[in-house]
């Protein structure tokens, strides 16, 4: 299931949407405020969001369009404000959908459900992109048909951004997903070095690499 995040200053219908979402498995984040929920996006694995357009610290439609810069999950606007110049301003903004307010819970889930699906590029079990193969299960790499030796690590850190294909993970989720289980301690130092062993393992060019990607000043994100 998926991590949805819910930007909604109405603690009612947040709490009530937050409970129907997680009755379906779904791990679902509340914010109340475009503040915090950009503060969530950056430090969180996130995989949908539900979107409030009227926030009391500013708009929605210009949230998405910053978030737009460097993520690529689904977003969906609450609204009551369903015009048609409304909707055209959100859809140039970035979002997927709108859901007018009042609206079906039964509705919006079977959205979400829908949009997920489609925004799932990776099975589970293998992965194969522009000449990268991942083999999960036998956890190999191959290039181009040819095995690639990588260190646990590596083989990690790759790991995490094909599954996370499509979102721009931040050095803080990375650092904490590379800490290890015996207790090695991985800092932001030791990511670039990862970062560029990596590379230089699987990039063509690692100065314009086609796989990792750098999004300056946030983290990394795996190929387009």
């Amino acid at each position: 299931m998926a991590t949805i995040l819910i930007i909604e200053d109405d603690r009612v219908l947040n709490k009530g949407v937050s409970f129907a979402l997680r009755k379906d498995g779904h791990e679902v984040i509340s914010a109340y405020c475009k503040t915090e929920g950009k503060q969530i996006i950056l430090n969180e694995e996130v995989d949908f969001l539900l979107l409030d357009i009227n926030l009391p610290d500013g708009s929605g439609v210009d949230l998405c369009k910053e978030l737009r810069e460097y993520v690529k999950f689904p977003i969906v606007f609450f609204t009551a404000n369903d015009t048609e110049e409304d909707m055209v301003k959100g859809f140039e903004s970035g979002c997927d959908d709108y859901i007018a307010k009042p609206f079906s819970v039964e509705i919006l889930k079977h959205k979400i459900n829908a949009m997920l699906k489609r925004n799932n590029t990776v099975s589970l079990n293998s992965f194969e992109y522009n000449g990268l193969k991942i083999d999960f299960d036998k956890m190999t790499v191959e290039l181009k048909e040819k095995e690639v030796s990588l260190t646990a690590t590596e083989y990690k850190l790759l790991e995490l951004l094909v599954k996370n294909k499509g979102k721009v993970l931040t050095k803080e989720i990375l650092i904490e997903k590379l800490w290890d289980n015996s207790g090695n301690f991985v800092d932001e130092n030791t990511l670039s070095v990862n970062i560029r062993r990596l590379r230089k393992k699987i990039e063509e060019d690692t100065k314009n690499p086609q796989y990792i990607i750098t999004v300056f000043g946030i983290g990394y994100s795996f190929g387009e």
